[in-house]
């Protein structure tokens, strides 16, 4: 974590943690109530139309679930260590800049890209993003879209499993001594749990037929559960075991049907992410800490400039374009009812800044170097610590809260591991299958490629390798990438509603800001990774790193151009490739 070289208590004391909460509650539950609606009647839902999840039934990705059980899904996934990494990090440039973005991209950016991107997909039989360009802009757009993606999606995995790695890691050593760390052997045991009841959960939801009621007092009976065990009966596995475990855990749920592990996971870990969110609030308004951040510490702190650090480093809670997959890619195959988008997507995308929020005002309580010196040394630690210091004004103990914070925090990180896993897989499934072609008799190199196994297994490879390099060196990249995706996918979003005749003049503004953002953001790092390869040499893992910024690049840059000339109505460019296209098939 990097924060400015001073911290002014006095001036930090101007703002407190209940003031902060307070503003965040009224902006993002006034957005919800108003421009979310708005958003609805805009672009029309039809409560009454047949939504895929039911239209292409197949108990595999197309599976109708209740509304509460998509939101778990779609807000689990989507939130990841992201919202508690990215403020804790973006932190140096004080309170007030993170705030602005949190509360202004979250509603006006990353809302609406979610909502977009799920009711474009739910129009086009739930079909991905990389469909949506195909109809609305070309098949060449598609197919350097899902390439991204799948590049992407391998940044994701590597970077998120690196992350629960190093929570579930038993040992740590220190000055030649190596300990064992309770809290993380209790929080691996319950996720290793969670897996187990996750499937349990999953048969009695299909077969069971029982009333809502009944299945949340199961899962939240099973939760308390696993919880308790894993506080009695800690595991001590070195990280490498567990980068080994982790891709095996996630090779097997990634090609799993949604209703027998995603689906209950997802619906089973969503109670006890709420819960930290509920829980955190709750001490913010007990302890009411004080903030010892500065408001602002400039624009170039540290050698790091606000534009586009500020931007690529907080992207979930403010704006994701890994959210569009998602909203595309999974949930939108699971609606019920096209009224549900609303909850699920927008809903989703606004509890994710508040938990954002929360992360901010947690590492503003800290001074300098408290958090460092309280043997708080990650992201996810200073976030645990600093909300279990909240609660112990409730009289709670600090042990037994830090320790359930730090099994929320990798929660949320390995229910997006197979979720991106899987959208992976689709992306790169989809990028060698053809419309025409589908259920007819196909080559071996295609029956190859379109293999779900082999698909997930080469994505997996990959990001295991990349993985090998170490969260933070992947970290910057990621970062650039995704927000990148989020220009795509809102480029995607605004040639459908141009296209099919609804209002999409609100996807403009997040689109131009975000493409400034993520070139920059992309050339900062091309140049700086090839300037160090030309002089002094990189290391294998920053070697592959510059090579993906050239090809994230390259691909965003010529699926951006090609969305731009649909947008504006300059069709005949981008017509005339989708001629020759045909031509050559």
């Amino acid at each position: 974590m990097q924060m400015g070289k001073e911290i002014k208590k006095k001036e930090g004391k101007q703002m407190n943690g209940i003031t902060m909460m307070v503003l965040a509650i009224v902006v993002l539950g006034g957005a919800y109530l108003l421009y979310g609606r708005y958003l609805e009647k805009k672009w029309g839902i039809d409560p009454k139309a047949k939504t895929p999840a039911f239209e292409m039934e197949d108990g595999v990705d197309y599976v109708p679930a209740d509304t509460n059980v998509v939101f778990g899904h779609q807000f689990a996934s989507i939130a990841g260590a992201g919202p508690i990494n990215g403020p804790i990090q973006a932190a140096m440039f004080g309170w007030l800049p993170v705030l602005l973005w949190i509360l202004i991209g979250g509603v006006f950016f990353g809302a609406v890209q979610d909502f977009a991107a799920m009711y474009a997909s739910v129009k086009n039989k739930g079909r991905t993003i990389g469909y949506i360009i195909e109809e609305y802009i070309g098949k060449l757009g598609k197919k350097l879209f899902l390439l991204f993606c799948w590049l992407f999606c391998i940044l994701v995995v590597a970077a998120f499993a690196d992350v629960v790695a190093g929570t579930f890691n038993g040992f740590v050593t220190a000055d030649g001594v190596t300990s064992t760390v309770e809290a993380n052997g209790a929080v691996a045991t319950t996720s290793m749990l969670f897996i187990i009841e996750a499937v349990a959960l999953g048969m009695i939801l299909k077969y069971g037929r029982l009333g809502k009621g009944l299945n949340t007092a199961i899962a939240i009976g099973m939760l308390v559960a696993a919880v308790g065990i894993g506080l009695c009966f800690p595991i001590y596995i070195t990280r490498p075991t567990w980068h080994i475990i982790i891709f095996i855990y996630v090779l097997i749920a990634s090609v799993a049907p949604v209703w027998s592990l995603l689906q209950p996971r997802d619906y089973l870990n969503s109670y006890l992410l709420v819960f930290m969110i509920v829980a955190a609030i709750a001490g913010v308004f007990i302890s009411n800490p004080s903030c010892n951040l500065n408001s602002f510490n400039g624009f170039n702190v540290d050698g790091q400039y606000m534009f586009p650090i500020l931007f690529v480093t907080i992207a979930c809670g403010a704006v994701s374009g890994f959210h569009s997959l998602v909203s595309s890619g999974t949930a939108s195959k699971q609606i019920k009812n096209e009224k549900n988008m609303l909850p699920v997507s927008f809903g989703a995308m606004l509890m994710e800044s508040m938990l954002a929020i929360i992360a901010l005002i947690a590492v503003a309580s800290f001074a300098d170097g408290e958090a460092a010196a309280a043997g708080l040394t990650t992201q996810p630690q200073i976030f645990a610590g600093a909300i279990a210091n909240f609660l112990t004004a409730a009289g709670l103990p600090y042990s037994l809260v830090f320790t359930l914070i730090n099994l929320a925090v990798s929660a949320f990180a390995l229910t997006s591991l197979d979720s991106v896993a899987r959208v992976g897989r689709l992306s790169f499934q989809e990028f060698f299958m053809e419309d025409e072609t589908e259920g007819k008799e196909t080559g071996s190199f295609i029956k190859l490629m379109t293999n779900k196994y082999f698909a997930t297994a080469l994505t997996l490879i990959l990001a295991y390798l990349l993985a090998k390099v170490g969260y933070a060196e992947i970290w910057p990249l990621f970062g650039s990438a995704n927000q990148l995706l989020s220009v795509l996918a809102l480029v995607a979003c605004a040639v459908f509603l141009k296209k099919t005749n609804r209002q999409g003049a609100m996807l403009w503004i997040p689109m131009v800001f975000m493409m400034a953002v993520t070139f920059t953001a992309l050339g900062m790092t091309i140049f700086k990774l090839g300037s160090a390869f030309f002089t002094t040499g990189l290391s294998f893992g920053n070697t592959l790193q510059l090579v993906f910024a050239v090809l994230l690049l390259i691909l965003g840059v010529i699926v951006a151009i090609q969305g731009i000339q649909k947008l504006v109505g300059n069709d005949k460019a981008a017509d005339g490739i989708a001629g020759k296209e045909k031509e050559l098939a």
